[in-house]
């Protein structure tokens, strides 16, 4: 998709704000760091809409970009280590249940990993989540660009075992330094949001 216009239309944490309409709508999910701001400011050609923190737990709301209105990305508050507290995490965790579970308009749940490492248990407890609920899912292993070549297809493998990954989803490694996986990252939304 060639994008140019890109919009934050709402930072909602109610129901009641997400924004009216029937665009599809595509949950982006992943650790605390795991490279979530880098990967939407790549798809949309951005350097800093979505801001990039070195603060893990930054994200606090569902913030609802609106992509050449005709899709939405919804970043959520990345989970793991972020430093809030419990009763904040438990905020959060009813805020994205309540949106994942419950909004027709999401067509997928775009979970990013890092491609470097094994998933943690939060990831898989994510996955599994969405795998209970037969959320479609693309899952993107980032931060290819920090690792030999030779390495993505043994970490890849160790990413799908790990998750007990499902071959009905898309797996996509991807570079926000290079760009490398966005065409596909791309092509796998567009075929979601038919």
């Amino acid at each position: 998709m060639d994008v140019n216009n890109v919009e934050l239309v709402i930072s909602a944490v109610w129901k009641e704000q997400y924004p009216e309409g029937l665009l599809p709508e595509f949950a982006l999910a992943g650790r605390s760091n795991v490279g979530k701001s880098s990967f939407i400011n790549k798809m949309i050609r951005r350097k800093s809409m979505a801001r990039i923190s070195q603060k893990p737990g930054k994200t606090q709301t569902l913030n609802f970009y609106k992509i050449e209105n005709a899709l939405y990305f919804v970043d959520v508050p990345g989970y793991g280590f972020a430093k809030v507290s419990k009763r904040e995490r438990e905020k959060w965790g009813e805020m994205i249940e309540t949106y994942i579970t419950s909004r027709e308009q999401l067509k997928a749940v775009v979970q990013i990993v890092d491609l470097r490492h094994k998933p943690t248990n939060d990831d898989v407890m994510m996955y599994e989540f969405l795998k209970y609920y037969q959320i479609p899912t693309i899952i993107i292993a980032t931060k290819a660009d920090k690792i030999p070549r030779s390495k993505w297809q043994k970490n890849a493998k160790i990413i799908r075992e790990t998750l007990d990954f499902d071959s009905n989803d898309d797996f996509i490694v991807f570079s926000s330094e290079t760009g490398m996986g966005k065409e596909e990252a791309w092509q796998a939304i567009e075929v979601k949001m038919q």
